[in-house]
């Protein structure tokens, strides 16, 4: 479904990713994982057109997607929740919903089914959907930024640090969420800190290290590689994962 070839991607003169290349194949779930400053966003933007490479292409379903306009990627069917969650906070949580929405606005009956299956599968934003976005806790916002994503019914959700800034048992029931989406079938995209929560229900995963892909395989069998669990899978990360 998504394929990135060799692609170089450059901050003025800082070559942030050095040819990199991963594939997303329909309705799996893959995970990228790397410290600060490896490239994870840097890739992300770059498959969401927020940045255009150097060298090197980016595939969706066959057809080439490399520097497109953002809104345009969105319609082919690329959804992003952003890092930080990026929600509207002066809106209301309808009104974000509909924001999210914006390629099928001219479908009204579409997208006041597709805010009611949102609201059914979140209660709390049912609850809240008059009340202002920035008035939410964090995991509620991350909850809105996911549905936000999914009003635009799209072929592959992308999430960008869904537990970043979080308290454990929020990221918990973020991680529950993102789990029942992968069951549904959605192909899946996820960048993330908390590599032993995003491997443990990733089918694959990328490691990525200053700019390139240094390691790749299996979500099981990088959980159990001892590079991975030197680098990422530390004391802390145990605490909350198996507590």
């Amino acid at each position: 479904m998504l394929t990135v070839k060799s692609v170089h991607t450059y901050y003025g003169n800082i070559h942030a990713l050095k040819g990199v290349s991963i594939h997303v194949r329909a309705g799996e779930m893959v995970a990228l994982i790397g410290a600060n400053g490896a490239g994870k966003s840097t890739l992300l933007n770059t498959i969401c057109g927020l940045v255009k490479p150097g060298k090197g292409k980016v595939e969706f379903q066959g057809r080439e997607i490399t520097g497109l306009p953002p809104e345009e990627i969105v319609q082919k069917g690329i959804a992003l929740v952003p890092e930080g969650r990026q929600i509207f906070p002066t809106l209301t949580v309808e009104a974000n919903l509909e924001m999210g929405a914006f390629t099928h606005r001219r479908r009204r009956q579409q997208v006041r089914e597709d805010m009611a299956r949102m609201l059914e599968r979140f209660p709390i934003l049912g609850q809240r959907r008059q009340q202002l976005a920035g008035t939410l806790s964090g995991g509620e916002q991350q909850m809105l930024a996911i549905s936000r994503a999914l009003m635009s019914r799209p072929q592959l959700l992308v999430l960008d640090e869904p537990s970043m800034g979080l308290a454990p048992m929020i990221v918990k029931e973020i991680f529950a969420i993102i789990q029942e989406l992968r069951m549904e079938g959605r192909t899946l995209l996820l960048i993330e800190q908390n590599a032993r929560a995003a491997l443990r229900i990733a089918d694959r995963g990328y490691v990525l290290e200053t700019g390139k892909v240094v390691l790749e395989g299996e979500g099981s069998q990088l959980l159990e590689h001892r590079e991975v669990q030197r680098a990422y899978l530390g004391k802390g990360a145990r605490q909350i994962w198996e507590a």
